[in-house]
C-alpha cells in the first residue's frame, strides 16, 4: 500500500472499531518497528495511533499495553489508551493491528539532553515507574548476581561474533568501517570493563522496569515530564541499568559538562519516590551504566544486522554513544564521590 492508502485503511479501522471519525490522519514519527499515525476527530483532540507490522508478537504488545496501565495506577503519566469497542487493547482489521492513545500534546522527547529542572523531573518519574512495579504480579524484586546484570562474558561472546560476521562481510561504507573497528577496540578493552565491574557490590536488584526508557520515550513539556510511553512487556532487569540509560543518555553526558552534579540531582529525586531502593544499589548508576555501554554491540551490529536502519541520525548516535562510554569511564570515580556525597 502507498501512504495514501495506508491512511485511509487507519481511518477506517479508527471508526469501525474505536468510534473515533478522523477529520484528519496523517503520518507521526516513527518507531523502530512500527509505522505511526496521528488522528484528529470533531472535537479537535488529538490520537496516537500505533500500527504493528505483520510479524508482530500481538499477545507481547498487548502486554506491553497492560504494563503501561499498571504504571498509570501508580501515578506515571502515560497517554491514557483508548480500548476498542470490545474493550480490546488492540484492533486487528485483516493484517492491520493497531492501538490507539491520547496524543501527547505539545510535549518532545527527551533527546534534547537534562538540564536544569529536567535531572530531578526525570529521576522522579523513573523512581515512580519503579516503585509502581515493583508491586506487578509477574513478580517481586529479587537480588541478581551483578556479573549476570553487566555481563562481559557474554559481551565477548558477542563481540566475537560480530568481527567474525564482518570477515565474511567487509563493511561497505564508512560507518560500516567505524563500526568494525570500534567492535575490535571494545573486544581489547573488556580486561579492563572487567576490573571496572569489581568494583560493583556481588547482587543487585532486579526487577519488572519499563524496559524501552530511552530518551525517545520520555516526552517533557519544558521541565516536566509530560508522558512516557512505549512499554516492554513485563520482564525482570536491573532498575539502575534503566536509571543510568535515561539519566546518562551518551547525547545528555556529551553536551551537559556538569553531568555529574546531574546525575547526583536526577538520583536524589528517584531516592525520595522510591525510598525502598537501596542506597548501595544507587550508587552503581554510573558503573552499571558504563559497563552496559562497553558490552553492547547496539549499534555496530546494525550495519549488518539491517542496513536500511543506519540513518544519518542513527550514524551519529553511534559515535556518540561510544564517546559517552569514554567520558563516562573517564570520570566514574568523579560522578561515583558526588553521588556518594549526595545520598550518604
Amino acid at each position: 500500500m502507498n501512504t495514501q492508502s495506508d491512511v485511509m485503511v487507519v481511518a477506517e479501522v479508527l471508526a469501525l472499531h474505536y468510534r473515533i471519525f478522523p477529520t484528519d490522519v496523517y503520518e507521526g514519527p516513527s518507531g523502530t518497528a512500527t509505522c505511526n499515525y496521528v488522528a484528529k476527530d470533531g472535537d479537535g483532540r488529538r490520537w496516537f495511533v500505533k500500527a504493528y507490522p505483520e510479524h508482530a508478537a500481538l499477545g507481547a504488545e498487548r502486554r506491553a499495553l497492560e504494563l503501561a496501565e499498571f504504571a498509570a495506577l501508580g501515578g506515571v503519566p502515560v497517554p491514557v489508551m483508548r480500548r476498542t469497542l470490545d474493550g480490546d487493547l488492540i484492533a486487528t482489521d485483516g493484517e492491520l493491528a493497531v492501538s490507539v492513545a491520547a496524543f501527547a500534546e505539545g510535549a518532545e522527547t527527551a533527546e534534547g539532553g537534562l538540564y536544569g529542572g529536567r535531572w530531578a523531573a526525570v529521576g522522579a518519574t523513573v523512581g515512580r515507574i519503579h516503585r509502581t512495579l515493583a508491586r506487578h504480579p509477574d513478580g517481586p524484586p529479587r537480588r541478581t548476581p551483578s556479573h549476570e546484570i553487566c555481563d562481559v562474558q557474554k559481551g565477548r561472546q558477542h563481540l566475537e561474533r560480530l568481527l567474525a560476521r564482518w570477515v565474511e562481510h567487509p563493511p561497505s561504507s564508512p560507518f560500516g568501517a567505524w563500526a568494525r573497528d570500534t567492535a575490535r577496540e571494545r573486544l581489547d578493552e573488556l580486561p579492563a570493563t572487567a576490573s571496572m565491574l569489581k568494583a560493583l557490590p556481588s547482587t543487585l536488584a532486579t526487577q519488572i522496569v519499563h524496559g524501552d526508557l530511552s530518551s525517545l520515550n520520555v516526552m517533557l513539556r519544558g521541565e516536566r515530564v509530560a508522558a512516557v510511553i512505549d512499554f516492554r512487556p513485563p520482564m525482570h532487569r536491573s532498575p539502575m541499568w534503566e536509571l543510568g540509560r535515561i539519566v546518562l543518555d551518551p547525547r545528555t553526558v556529551l553536551t551537559a559538562p556538569d553531568w555529574p552534579t546531574g546525575l547526583a540531582t536526577a538520583v536524589a529525586a528517584y531516592r525520595e519516590a522510591n525510598p525502598a531502593m537501596p542506597v548501595k544499589d544507587l550508587l552503581t548508576v554510573p558503573r552499571v551504566a558504563a559497563g552496559y555501554l562497553a558490552c553492547s554491540v547496539y549499534p555496530l551490529s546494525e550495519p549488518l544486522d539491517d542496513p536500511p536502519a543506519v540513518t544519518l541520525q542513527l550514524e551519529a548516535y553511534g559515535r556518540a554513544r561510544h564517546e559517552a562510554l569514554g567520558v563516562l569511564c573517564a570520570r566514574l570515580d568523579e560522578a561515583e564521590e558526588v553521588l556518594r556525597d549526595r545520598l550518604c
